[in-house]
């Protein structure tokens, strides 16, 4: 093979690589969109559970929320537990709901838990009474230890 197209197919396949790193330097990438929860969630003497955890969120055209359940034992069964206002802002913000299972009695220990963030974005089908839809920034499942209050 002669040297010049060698040499172009080096330099070529070097400059792809380079455009494909980035320049050194450059800046850092936009937050991500998270939400955590904390290992440990709080169970009150009546009932009550209370989960905490933290959640970013860099941009939301209708309302935000940060949703949790919980699950023990049987991991096809999921109680709702609360629900909290977000502000999507690109900041780091801490996240608590509680609430009672209904009828079902959770124990100390072992737990499962998902917090979700989502957004009812408004919908512009033309149609009256347009329905929100939901859009997902992030979740998160979580083993967690509940503990007495």
């Amino acid at each position: 093979m002669p040297v010049r197209p060698a040499l172009a197919s080096a330099l070529g396949a070097a400059a792809l690589l380079c455009a494909a790193v980035g320049p050194a330097g450059a800046a850092p990438a936009a937050p991500t969109e998270t939400v955590t929860v904390d290992a440990t969630g709080k169970l009150a003497s009546d009932g009550t559970v209370t989960l905490s955890g933290t959640y970013r969120c860099t941009a939301g055209t209708g309302p935000v929320f940060v949703s949790s359940s919980i699950s023990q034992g049987d991991s096809r069964v999921r109680y709702g537990i609360g629900g909290s206002g977000a502000r999507c802002d690109g900041a780091e913000h801490h996240w608590k709901n509680s609430g009672k299972p209904g009828e079902e009695t959770l124990k100390t220990g072992k737990a499962h838990v998902q917090a979700t963030l989502m957004e009812l974005r408004p919908t512009d089908t033309g149609l009256i009474g347009d329905l929100p839809l939901p859009a997902f920034h992030a979740t998160a499942d979580q083993d967690i230890t509940l503990a007495k209050q």
